[in-house]
């Protein structure tokens, strides 16, 4: 059986083919799952608790090895003798920073793992500098059992990017956060896309995090893909979701709320109109900077991704879904909701 991504073009920098993952005791993890990387793209990895999520994470840097399967970077198999190789390309960032941070000092901390690749002390202590500078950090001699959650997280980031990963895997990355250190972790991971060139995978239950930042989601359930594709096209398919133990983010309630009382027709998924064709260029002009070739154009119909390995098939779910083809394209942000509200407001004016 083949595990085939048809609409994502050109060769993929990670993939996961995991047939099966059994823990010692026998314990069935992941299987029959399908997990590809691009460049420069963020992909958010969604589903309830016991789902697989974790342990997915923990396949990309090999800190767990199919049983079954394959794992390959660059096109290339990556067996026991090449971990190395892997987790200096994929840096893995745990739910739990306190786990990653053990030295006296966060400078300490964030040098730790350029010295373990073979940097001397000073160029490590120059790159450790730069990633706690890009991290927005400032504490260097503070002691990290004494951070608070927000600044754990934030030198937990530090460590790996210092490490000069091509991909960052971020466990939960805003969970037990205050919104303000939420947000602020939110835009360092679109910065670490935009100003890095980093791949940049999260797990996530924070549906409107995934909506707002991701450009491919996966959604897990019971260890295998039960849905893949881009945020539109999965997060207005109710039954999808409901099977996932998932609700639609809020940006999907407010458009419906907004249909429903009359101040939006199902029309106004349209892309008409200069605002939302500006977001539609914006959100091209992403795809483009990234080098990917997305099929078709506006609400091509791409639709749900079919299950597990057996391959990428589209299925158009309908104006009432995620697209039938015909131009109809949701709004997934607020930016997209307001150009709506504003071309509707124009037409009526």
């Amino acid at each position: 059986m083949s595990c085939t991504h048809d609409y994502l073009s050109g060769k993929p920098l990670l993939h996961l083919d995991c047939l099966s993952h059994a823990y010692p005791d026998g314990t069935l993890g992941i299987h029959n799952l399908c997990f590809r990387l691009m460049e420069r793209e963020i992909v958010a990895v969604c589903g309830p608790n016991g789902s697989g999520k974790s342990t997915l994470l923990e396949h990309l840097n090999g800190i767990l090895l199919p049983s079954e399967g394959a794992i390959t970077l660059d096109g290339e198999a990556i067996g026991k003798k090449d971990l190395d190789r892997l987790r200096r390309a994929v840096g893995l960032v745990f739910q739990d920073a306190d786990s990653q941070l053990f030295a006296p000092t966060v400078l300490d901390d964030v040098m730790f793992g350029p010295i373990n690749n073979g940097l001397p002390p000073e160029e490590a202590r120059r790159v450790a500098e730069w990633a706690l500078d890009m991290v927005g950090f400032g504490g260097r001699s503070k002691i990290p059992h004494y951070l608070s959650g927000g600044e754990k997280r934030l030198v937990a980031i530090a460590g790996i990017i210092a490490m000069k990963p091509r991909v960052i895997v971020v466990d939960e990355p805003t969970s037990d956060l205050d919104p303000v250190n939420a947000e602020r972790i939110e835009r360092l991971l679109c910065r670490l896309r935009e100003e890095l060139g980093l791949t940049v995978v999260i797990s996530t239950h924070d549906m409107n995090l995934a909506s707002r930042i991701s450009d491919r989601v996966y959604i897990l359930k019971k260890g295998s893909v039960l849905a893949e594709g881009r945020p539109r096209d999965l997060f207005y398919d109710d039954a999808l979701l409901a099977e996932a133990n998932l609700k639609p983010p809020d940006v999907v309630r407010v458009y419906r709320m907004l249909v429903g009382e009359g101040i939006l027709k199902g029309g106004d998924g349209q892309v008409k109109g200069k605002g939302a064709e500006e977001a539609e260029k914006k959100e091209k002009e992403k795809g483009k900077e990234k080098g990917k070739e997305e099929e078709g154009t506006e609400g091509d119909g791409a639709g749900r991704i079919s299950r597990g390995r057996d391959g990428v098939r589209g299925e158009g779910e309908g104006a009432g879904g995620s697209g039938s083809g015909s131009g109809w394209r949701a709004p997934i942000t607020y930016d997209e909701l307001l150009a709506l509200l504003r071309d509707a407001r124009r037409r009526h004016m």
